[in-house]
């Protein structure tokens, strides 16, 4: 139930910014805006690495078997790999939308016409803009589960081998193999 209130919540903030920015946005300058573009493309571009990175840190081997024949692949390995892989996934279409947009601007600013509705463009750029940004948050916060998994996974292993320690000190102890101190 918390859950859903919180995505509720988050959705609610989501929309507030989407309108604000389409309202307000249009007495932002595209020049005003296009600084914000380039530092979006940017954090797109470090999680894209960054993502990409951990994949081939965590799962070499999967990335291996990714790339071999059909026919010669044998166990997949981990199911996380699709976890890791989709902000990698996300922030490429972000990146891909902010290109198109860097193409874009300069072109449709050139069309007879389109000056008079210069104010109304600027709104929807800003608003493609906080849509692109909500989407990057999203997506920066998704990369951190990945992270929570690796360390929850290691910790379990620490357990487990610090277990298995006093398990086998339990052991010696018992079987009267160890020496006391005095």
């Amino acid at each position: 139930m918390k859950r859903v209130m919180f995505l509720v919540v988050v959705g609610i903030v989501a929309i507030v910014f989407c309108v604000a920015a389409l309202l307000y946005g249009q007495n932002i300058p595209f020049a005003n805006q296009w600084p914000l573009f380039e530092a979006l493309r940017t954090t797109a571009s470090i999680i894209f690495a960054v993502v990409g990175a951990w994949l081939a840190i965590i799962y070499p081997e999967r990335l291996k078997l990714s790339f071999k024949k059909s026919g010669d692949r044998k166990s997949a390995g981990s199911d996380n790999v699709g976890l890791l892989l989709t902000p990698a996934v996300h922030s490429t279409i972000i990146l891909v939308c902010l290109l198109l947009i860097g193409i874009a601007a300069p072109l449709i600013k050139q069309i007879p016409g389109i000056l008079q509705h210069v104010v109304f463009l600027r709104g929807i750029s800003f608003f493609l803009l906080t849509i692109l940004t909500l989407w990057q948050v999203a997506i920066v916060v998704i990369a951190v589960f990945p992270a929570a998994f690796i360390k929850d996974a290691y910790d379990a292993e620490r357990a487990i081998a610090h277990a298995e320690s006093l398990r086998n000190s339990l052991a010696t102890v018992v079987n009267g193999d160890e020496t006391r101190p005095t």
